[in-house]
């Protein structure tokens, strides 16, 4: 490269960077507002990281993260080496997977029946009742919840009703899965229609009027221009789904579950609780919640991946 080429790359590399701080000089206001955000994510997202380093060393609450002395990788070994892993890996798995084969399609069923409907009060009220119990906690629901499945419940009242004898669904570890998938499915299908409705709102009416045009009834249109055009959408929600492909939803398990339940509903989190917070095992703990994430990250890359190929919308 000669001299003049050189002092060119220079001086365009020297006019992008004042163009840079004049566009920042511009907008210094809405910067500004960016700032609470970064700090934010900063304190909560980027800083605990740090604590990962507890997975490593056989840490001490009196002396502190620094001073705990390093043991390399013997929590992994330890937990690796313990049978009831695998059993929290199994029942972690098994719930999020019924939950992503029954409760992932509920939120767009509902979406797609709901944006069928002409009636903008009665879609409103549906709307309204559908969404309200994902703004309970788990302790509010999950008392419901029990209320409705215990011996004396209204469910079991039902079966007597017709002649059936009553099931304790809270303490019967054959229908424990089915009731932590159904309640969860209940408690946030509403909820995770608003995202299904949003993409529903941006498809274009005239794919409509062609698809009329072509003789397609209703569910014609719901077919092949409907579920088409919210295929992005769904695309990107299953990635976000398998993401958390090892929370089970510990609120959810931690208020329903019971000692008699722990073979087929004790999952990872409650273990992580169980040793960090009521055990004080901190270091054993926080190598299982590394575990989780490595899984967690891995999963996601995997996805996306997949759905490049498939050239379906990516996260990137």
């Amino acid at each position: 490269m000669s001299k003049q080429q050189a002092t060119l790359l220079w001086q365009k590399q020297s006019s992008g960077t004042n163009k840079g701080w004049n566009r920042v000089k511009k907008f210094k206001w809405l910067y500004v507002l960016l700032l609470p955000s970064i700090a934010y994510f900063f304190i909560f997202s980027i800083l605990p990281y740090y604590g990962l380093s507890i997975a490593f060393k056989n840490f001490s609450p009196f002396v502190g993260i620094a001073d705990s002395p390093w043991v390399g990788m013997r929590h992994f070994e330890r937990l690796m080496d313990n049978p009831d892993f695998y059993r929290l890996l199994r029942n972690t798995l098994l719930i999020n997977i019924y939950k992503l084969i029954f409760g992932f399609p509920v939120p767009i069923i509902f979406a797609l029946l709901l944006n069928e409907v002409r009636s903008v009060l009665f879609k409103r009220s549906v709307q309204t009742i559908t969404y309200f119990p994902h703004f309970l906690s788990w302790v509010v629901f999950g008392g419901i919840v029990v209320t409705f499945l215990t011996p004396s419940g209204i469910i079991n009242g039902v079966l007597k009703a017709f002649g059936m004898s009553s099931i304790n669904f809270l303490v019967d570890q054959q229908f424990f899965r089915p009731m932590l998938v159904v309640t969860g499915i209940m408690k946030d299908f509403g909820w995770g229609a608003i995202i299904y409705l949003a993409a529903l709102a941006g498809v274009k009416p005239e794919l409509y009027a062609s698809a009329r045009v072509d003789g397609a009834d209703r569910f014609q249109q719901m077919l092949h221009v409907t579920l088409p055009g919210i295929l992005p959408t769904i695309s990107l929600m299953l990635i976000i789904n398998l993401s958390h492909m090892l929370d089970a939803g510990f609120e959810q398990v931690f208020v329903l579950m019971n000692p008699t339940v722990y073979e087929v509903g004790d999952i990872i989190d409650t273990y992580v609780y169980r040793m960090g917070l009521e055990k004080g095992q901190f270091s054993i703990a926080t190598a299982v919640g590394l575990f989780k994430g490595v899984i967690g990250f891995v999963l996601i890359v995997s996805a996306n991946t997949l759905l490049r190929k498939l050239d379906q919308r990516s996260i990137w």
